[in-house]
């Protein structure tokens, strides 16, 4: 999974010739990124006018290797907005580097992207929750042991020390609760953690998430919600709770289930998305 032109390349080199290939496929310029989780890609067939490219042709994108991830750049028009969504993303647990994690959030911006919606499968951590339930992302605990920001900083792309008091844009928590009531939908609100995976966690684990305030748990987001923010990119989150994480009451996971539970949640998740989309 190592990228053989690493090592005589920067990261801005890098990006950069990802984006000159994009640009000979595609002409128009997203204003808007959005990013697919577990068995939420049906997002993408909503996307009109589109143009996709498979990630194997784009210089340095790494591949998807989850199964239900099937590993897509599509451009398009969406709730009146240009866009670009990854239809299947990139995981720590699949023994990529943060970099690599990440550097589709880059390009993204790059190609002129100012906001990105980011959505992710999630184990609930909060006894109020439930399977099925939407939950807006306000906040994150990272507990991968690793930082996408680490190393060399170019100047150029965002600070040495972004400030992460805002991680997910206060506006767009605002905007999306307000179209979450227009459509009907109901949402919860929390805190995200992630965890590198793959193994599930163990009730000690859930107890210890649930004590230092976490919501809702998963193997993503984190990076990428870190390096849209170090480059000036608002971000929104969703997260669709897919299993019960309440430690005395533990049940065997069951991934085929998950990603059912996803599934079932995808049109009023959709449907909110293409909702905040539209307002933005």
């Amino acid at each position: 999974m190592s990228d053989p032109d690493k090592r005589n390349t920067t990261l801005r080199e890098r990006v950069e010739q990802s984006v000159s290939y994009i640009r000979t496929k595609v002409k128009s310029q997203p204003v808007l990124a959005i990013i697919l989780g577990t068995g939420l890609g049906a997002l993408a067939d909503e996307i009109r006018e589109k143009v996709v490219i498979d990630y194997a042709e784009i210089p340095h994108f790494p591949l998807s290797t989850v199964e239900s991830h099937h590993g897509k750049l599509i451009f398009g028009k969406l709730g009146g907005k240009e866009v670009v969504a990854m239809q299947g993303r990139f995981h720590f647990y699949e023994g990529y580097s943060m970099e690599q994690i990440t550097l589709p959030v880059r390009v993204m911006k790059s190609l002129g992207a100012k906001t990105l919606i980011v959505s992710n499968a999630a184990g609930g951590l909060n006894p109020n929750f439930s399977k099925g339930d939407i939950m807006i992302i306000v906040d994150h605990i990272n507990l991968l042991g690793d930082n996408p920001l680490i190393g060399p900083n170019d100047d150029s792309m965002g600070p040495r020390f972004p400030d992460m008091s805002e991680p997910y844009s206060r506006e767009l928590i605002a905007i999306s609760l307000q179209a979450a009531i227009d459509n009907g939908i109901r949402v919860e609100r929390g805190v995200f953690a992630a965890m590198t995976g793959p193994s599930l966690e163990t009730r000690a684990e859930y107890r210890f998430l649930r004590m230092i305030g976490a919501d809702a748990v998963g193997m993503s987001t984190v990076p990428e919600d870190i390096v849209a923010v170090h480059m000036g990119m608002k971000v929104c989150g969703f997260s669709v709770i897919t299993d019960e994480c309440f430690p005395d009451s533990l049940v065997p996971a069951d991934v085929q289930e998950i990603i059912r539970v996803a599934n079932g949640a995808q049109p009023k998740l959709t449907k909110l998305m293409k909702a905040v989309i539209e307002r933005i």
